[in-house]
């Protein structure tokens, strides 16, 4: 009697943690389209990039089409993130906290130079520089993380590190796809900014960008936050990119970080679950951040940076591959149309839940259906065509509550539609091309 007890019990937690029995849900289905096959290679040797929407069954004309209203949703629509300001410059808001944020900035830039919309990222560069960018002192060419668009005043001195991450690789990038000789010197413009971080060595507690001694992206470039982390800051496709085309010197110290970097992730996603607390220690351990430590909206993006680093580079292959399964595997089982947005580790659902925009609620969160379906990229499994189709069958509009986050949800959103219709590339120089 007490073994039956026992077994029922057992049974109910498995349920409550997943949504369903494990031993079901993580089996894989049945497809008409088969098992997802990942390529092999990355974009980096072949100079190619899958369509999966194409793959999954959708026409070109309709994931086009796609492509442009997200675009136009985020930038030009009635609910857009993106104002211009003047003839030359425009900044991206985060409506819900009423700032523009280098996580924006660095963002919209990032479109800009994947979607060749020279303008934009032009002026995005323009109010960056100018209303975030420090003009000497000890934090010379870094930026101020948190902005009053109204004003330009500074909410925050201080930087998150992703920020630079971005605004370097959005840089490099737009010197590879429109030269330098056209009102911007992008390449010196991302010089600045790494020679800069270079130069940091703990005059009045501000440091390097890149923990110099692990080789790992810092939490905040100074004291406090040097030698920690958040895994959603690593990115190990745009440490190659740098390696290849910012001809500073550390070339085989940015491959170091990008192999750390995958190392790194190793450690971080949870064996059984895949899922990575929103900040760790550099050993991948959670760390306590005001907060418990929990999977929580910067977590959201390391799916698709893994899925990213995939694509474009594909040297981490069998660990992505089982990632992509796990990952998948533990939200399918919460419900393909149903999965939460934040986690324990161990897949439970946390007591504390993070606010965001005046609510404090567990949602099914479009960021999070966006990044976990770029991880089909590495699917093997049929059932990564479900995660596909979700996102195509998703909408960027306000949810039940009345809760709408076109920044955050936006971006990923878009960000997730340029992965799986190969629009998402390194971009080189032209005569690479």
């Amino acid at each position: 009697m007490k073994k039956t007890i026992l077994l029922f019990v057992l049974s109910a937690l498995c349920f409550s943690v997943w949504g369903t029995s494990r031993s079901d849900c993580e089996k894989d289905v049945s497809d008409p389209r088969g098992k997802m096959k990942p390529w092999k290679k990355g974009a980096w040797k072949t100079g190619k990039y899958r369509n999966v929407f194409l793959e999954a069954g959708y026409s070109q004309e309709d994931i086009d089409a796609k492509l442009a209203k997200a675009y136009h949703d985020v930038f030009e629509g009635p609910e857009r993130v993106y104002f211009e300001v003047g003839d030359s410059m425009a900044y991206v808001s985060d409506l819900k906290n009423h700032d523009a944020r280098t996580e924006g900035l660095s963002y919209g830039m990032m479109v800009a130079v994947q979607l060749d919309k020279k303008d934009v990222f032009d002026r995005l560069w323009r109010w960056t520089q100018k209303y975030m960018q420090h003009q000497g002192g000890p934090r010379d060419a870094y930026f101020a993380w948190s902005v009053k668009p109204e004003t330009g005043k500074h909410n925050a001195e201080g930087s998150a590190s992703d920020g630079e991450l971005y605004f370097i690789t959005d840089l490099l990038f737009a010197s590879n796809r429109w030269g330098n000789d056209s009102g911007i010197d992008y390449y010196a413009e991302a010089r600045r900014i790494l020679d800069a971080m270079w130069s940091k060595d703990g005059t009045d507690r501000i440091m390097n960008v890149i923990n110099v001694e692990e080789k790992k992206i810092t939490f905040v470039p100074d004291k406090f936050g040097y030698g920690w982390t958040d895994p959603s800051y690593f990115v190990p496709a745009f440490f190659e990119i740098w390696a290849e085309y910012a001809r500073d010197g550390h070339e085989q110290f940015y491959r170091d970080c990008a192999d750390t970097a995958r190392v790194f992730l190793h450690r971080a996603c949870a064996a059984k679950t895949g899922l990575n607390a929103d900040a760790t220690e550099f050993s991948g351990a959670p760390r306590n951040l005001f907060r418990p430590a929990a999977f929580r909206f910067d977590s959201w993006r390391v799916p698709m940076n893994i899925a990213m680093d995939y694509s474009w580079f594909a040297k981490d292959k069998a660990w992505q591959q089982d990632y992509a399964g796990r990952i998948q595997n533990f939200l399918y089982c919460r419900g393909i149309d149903t999965f939460e947005d934040q986690f324990n580790l161990d897949g439970t659902l946390p007591e504390w839940i993070l606010p965001a925009g005046g609510y404090r609620t567990l949602r099914h969160s479009l960021g999070l259906v966006a990044t976990s379906a770029a991880a089909s990229i590495m699917g093997t499994q049929a059932k990564s065509w479900q995660f596909v189709d979700a996102i195509w069958n998703a909408k960027l509009e306000p949810y039940e509550d009345g809760y709408f986050d076109p920044y955050y949800d936006g971006l990923l959103y878009l960000f997730s539609l340029m992965h799986l219709s190969g629009n998402y590339r390194i971009i080189r120089p032209e005569m690479d091309k």
